[in-house]
């Protein structure tokens, strides 16, 4: 009767084996495939338990799938057995066609190996061909070039017999299959790996056009591709919806620009100075309203294997936040936190910043001021014999650079004598060479107006304030010092400089002014301090005397105020109690 039924068993095995071999293609990952590998054999090869070890780069195996017991799945999964207890076992026993067959009577040797193991007692077998809970049944599987990639073992046939000749050719198609989608899922996992360290070795895309599609669509933060070399060069291919969201414009408009013409005018430098490969910048970048918002550039190149770097990728981080508060902190470093106005850190930059060591005479004729700038000049860059560099052509003079207020003329004022010449060999930034790029600062003759403009320095203290501290307290005085700060400001030009030296004293600093004129900014001022200030319902009033003195290059910015505060004394003095008090 067995054998009558064996081509019926024999079909339906194949049509079971069909089914779960197609379904070992199906699997996207290595774990997958291997989970699909036990579960085959659980549902399509009639055994209970199934499981894979797999080789490991360094030869072990480890039980990588497991199936038919939850209990034994959590007890051996993830354990290792070493190589050579492997071989160990695939010489023992009985050689099926490629199967190797350990019976529960030489199988108790391999109790104290380290292979991972999971079995149940039972009885001896009744008959010849029964199955017992200590047999041991594995399936080799290897890889084309006869390179063991793991070894599949099996427990406990459905019907309780070891398999016949054809359960073990089945078993025996079934390995060799498996090891073709092991094979394949190891290839596919080591090809994403390498994939995956490719990009961040060379820090580029190598995914495929989907997946790539996908993350640079979908990414929070804006990118962009780039064309690299030719014509063509920065032009940008393709922006996703991150960038054209920032930027307010579309991918379509975007793709006629390059991050050159669309880079603020005074970062074009920083661009320009960031490198291809690996590089960073922080920069400002046009919006379609005409506005601008910092961003973080990160540079990669996507290298073709062939040709070399083809594309530039880009990474767009919107930095505008942090911008605004780097600039709230060094606002807050240089401004005085009651009134806004630049504190006396800031005041004695700004002052500074005119100021170099050599004095400079203001009567000093053009002539004189032409001697005094081809005085001690090195040998190496001498003048010629007609006052020309050795090469014999003058050289264009560069514009002057006062670093101070944005608002003042490149030119400089008149009455400023500029002795300084621009020739090779000057050293930038020292002020005290003959012929560097500074423009001297003079004072004005105080007892005589010849026309001469200066950096004019007022001291300003207030008359009367302490009385209302005392008075009505701080949180009047605050307001007052708020209010007085407002009303400077207000009576100043856009290129002056209104500071809070401390508690009640102001300083202006106005460049371009003669005598007369400062002494009419100083009335202006003092006339805009007097009227009666109002604080919750209550008017107060305070007077203001000033001090004016003027930078002059020789001086410190200590001395220069120093000067104008002692000036400013005087005329307090000048003047009686109540006469300043109603300014």
């Amino acid at each position: 009767m067995e054998t009558e039924s064996e081509p019926y068993v024999r079909l339906a095995t194949l049509r079971q084996l069909h089914q779960v071999v197609a379904e070992l293609n199906t699997a996207r990952s290595l774990a997958d495939t291997l989970q699909t590998v036990v579960d085959g054999i659980v549902r399509g090869l009639g055994y209970e338990l199934a499981c894979v070890n797999l080789v490991r780069p360094d030869g072990d195996l480890v039980v990588a799938a497991f199936a038919g017991d939850s209990a034994a799945e959590a007890l051996i999964t993830g354990r290792v057995g070493s190589r050579a207890a492997w071989e160990r076992r695939l010489t023992m026993g009985e050689d099926w066609d490629g199967l190797r067959f350990i019976p529960h009577t030489e199988g108790w040797v391999l109790m104290e190996d380290d292979v991972p193991q999971w079995h149940t007692d039972g009885p001896d077998p009744r008959f010849l061909d029964e199955w017992h809970p200590e047999d041991r049944l594995y399936a080799p599987m290897y890889a084309t070039g006869g390179e063991l990639l793991g070894v599949i073992s099996v427990d406990r046939p459905r019907n309780g017999r070891r398999p016949g000749a054809w359960g073990r050719e089945a078993l025996q198609m079934y390995a060799f299959q498996a090891a073709i989608a092991i094979s394949n899922a190891r290839l596919r996992a080591n090809m994403q790996r390498a994939l995956v360290r490719l990009e961040r070795e060379q820090q580029a895309l190598r995914a495929s056009e989907e997946s790539f599609r996908q993350a640079f669509e979908y990414a929070p933060s804006g990118m962009a591709i780039a064309e690299m070399g030719g014509d063509q060069h920065g032009r940008l291919l393709r922006t996703n919806d991150a960038l054209c969201r920032l930027l307010g414009r579309p991918a379509s408009v975007l793709r006629r620009y390059s991050f050159s013409d669309l880079v603020h005018p005074e970062d074009i430098g920083t661009l320009l100075r960031t490198s291809a490969e690996g590089g960073r910048a922080e920069l400002r970048l046009g919006r379609r309203d005409g506005t601008y918002v910092w961003v973080s550039l990160r540079n990669s190149v996507v290298a073709d294997a062939a040709d070399g770097p083809r594309f530039l990728l880009t990474h767009v981080e919107d930095i505008e936040e942090r911008k605004r508060h780097e600039l709230q902190l060094a606002h807050r470093a240089s401004h005085d936190s009651l009134t806004g106005l630049p504190n006396s850190a800031e005041l004695r930059s700004r002052l500074g910043a005119r100021l170099c060591r050599r004095p400079q005479s203001v009567r000093a004729s053009a002539v004189e001021a032409l001697d005094a700038a081809y005085e001690g000049r090195p040998e190496a860059g001498g003048a010629g014999e007609h006052g020309f560099p050795p090469d014999g052509q003058p050289h264009a003079p560069h514009a002057p650079h006062h670093g101070y207020d944005a608002g003042y003329p490149a030119a400089p004022a008149p009455g400023q004598a500029a002795d300084a010449f621009d020739f090779p060999g000057a050293f930038p930034g020292s002020p005290d060479g003959p012929y560097d790029h500074h423009v001297h600062t003079v004072a004005p003759a105080t007892d005589v107006d010849d026309g001469t403009k200066g950096l004019a320095v007022l001291f300003c203290d207030l008359d009367g304030f302490k009385s209302i501290n005392d008075r009505f307290g701080h949180h009047t005085g605050d307001a007052v010092l708020i209010e007085v700060a407002r009303r400077l400001t207000t009576c100043v030009r856009d290129g002056d400089t209104v500071a809070r030296l401390g508690g009640d004293e102001f300083v202006v600093l106005a460049d371009g002014l003669g005598a007369a004129d400062a002494a009419d900014l100083a009335v202006r001022l003092r006339n805009a301090i007097i009227p009666p200030i109002r604080v919750d319902g209550r008017a107060v009033r305070v007077g203001a005397s000033f001090g004016i003195g003027w930078a002059s290059c020789g001086m410190s910015a200590d001395e220069v105020l120093r000067s104008a505060d002692q000036r400013m004394y005087i005329e307090k003095r000048s003047r009686s109690k109540a006469h300043r008090r109603a300014g």
